[in-house]
């Protein structure tokens, strides 16, 4: 297992799920932990106490990464605390949400993330590591068939992606590297409950295709070694359970 120790990591949406693990691996890890989230602030308090108790240096930022003068806020807060950035984790996404504009997918698939990236980077160092979190279903758009209600979310996330991997030859004048991690649907997370709603035994039939489906566990730990793993060039994707459907 490679030591994170003297590293800092943001992770994006770290109040639950995917987020939250991978916050708490990393520490576990040695890193120390920029928790980003949007309005769970009894949750996110938890994810930094259970940090905090390994001995690591974590630091709370709440932040709609859709607004701009809040995520200029949370970075240069980093900047206060900890005057450098080492991992940059894009965990957080949506688009299924009921309540939002038309274009709030791409705003938070594409947009946001390309500006947490060019106000990130300043802060981060050479061999510095970002990392995109992505599902099969957005990284093969338009090569894979796709779930009616997943549309606007497979099309952003994949033009996120896309916007970001355009970056990849000037991120790496700055020695940062961008890879990529695609999971399947994964068990016990919102989206595919979400998408259950209108799809009844959707999650039980890609369970039966696929053989089974990564656990949130098995995601987050890819996540992590994703980050520590130094040999991956940049560009890489890391795929986590079946690709085939």
């Amino acid at each position: 297992m490679i030591d994170l120790s003297g590293k800092v990591a943001l992770v994006t949406g770290a109040s639950r799920g995917i987020g939250a693990a991978v916050a708490q691996m990393l520490a576990g890890r040695g890193a120390d932990i920029v928790i980003n989230y949007r309005s769970k602030v009894s949750r996110a308090e938890e994810i930094a106490t259970n940090i905090g108790a390994m001995g690591r240096r974590v630091l709370l930022v709440q932040a709609d990464i859709t607004n701009e003068s809040e995520v200029g806020e949370m970075m240069q807060s980093i900047g206060t605390h900890f005057a450098r950035l080492d991992l940059l984790v894009l965990n957080a996404s949506g688009g299924l949400e009921k309540d939002k504009s038309a274009n709030y997918a791409m705003d938070l698939n594409l947009t946001a993330q390309e500006r947490l990236v060019d106000l990130a980077v300043p802060w981060m160092q050479s061999g510095g590591r970002i990392v995109f979190v992505t599902s099969h279903l957005a990284h093969f758009y338009g090569r894979k068939p796709v779930y009616e209600l997943y549309e606007p979310v497979a099309a952003s996330k994949y033009a996120g992606e896309q916007a970001l991997r355009a970056r990849i030859p000037q991120l790496m004048d700055s020695g940062i590297s961008l890879a990529v991690v695609s999971g399947d649907l994964i068990e016990g997370t919102i989206t595919p409950k979400l998408m259950e709603r209108s799809n009844r035994g959707l999650i039980n039939q890609r369970r039966e295709q696929a053989g089974s489906l990564p656990s949130v566990e098995d995601f987050a730990s890819a996540i992590v070694d994703t980050c520590a793993n130094s040999s991956l060039s940049s560009g890489a994707t890391v795929f986590v359970g079946s690709t085939e459907w």
